[in-house]
């Protein structure tokens, strides 16, 4: 079973309203996809690495940018696919305009022999929790609900 591990940042807005940091997928397949495509910034974690380490890696490559905590872990969640995703909550800031994503290979059309080089994220953005949710990978809802809720409880 595939694990993944992946960063839920955070963080109080002016007008007191708390938003949520998620990123789209780049490559053409996720091209015209908007609601339930967007996600944590996340990867894939190997047998025996450190899962957190994991986590704050795909941030930095992700968007360019390091991550540190201090972390707040999350209720592990499952995905449809039956991936297991583990999550840490940080409050924090990025700079939004030297935001950059590492870019992979992707046999493109499938099948083709051809291949073209694309962006892992094509986009980044802060959302309310109700666009959030809207946006967000369906499963990964949990993550922003829990979170949230911790928030408001202040029980961190």
């Amino acid at each position: 079973m595939k694990t993944s591990a992946g960063i839920l940042l955070y963080k109080t807005f002016p007008d007191k309203e708390t938003r949520y940091f998620l990123v789209h997928p780049g490559g053409p397949f996720w091209k015209n996809k908007d609601a339930g495509a967007w996600s944590i910034p996340k990867g894939e974690v190997q047998a025996g690495e450190d899962a957190l380490m994991r986590a704050t890696t795909e941030f930095r490559e992700e968007t360019g940018q390091p991550i540190t905590g201090p972390f707040l872990p999350l209720t592990p969640i499952r995905q449809k696919g039956g991936k297991t995703v583990y999550a840490w909550a940080t409050e924090g800031e990025v700079d939004m305009d030297s935001l950059h994503s590492n870019t992979f290979t992707l046999e493109w059309p499938p099948r083709s022999g051809k291949f073209i080089s694309v962006p892992e994220v094509d986009q980044w953005r802060w959302f309310t929790l109700e666009e959030a949710i809207i946006r967000i990978n369906p499963a990964q809802t949990a993550l922003l609900h829990e979170l949230h809720g911790l928030l408001q409880n202040r029980l961190y």
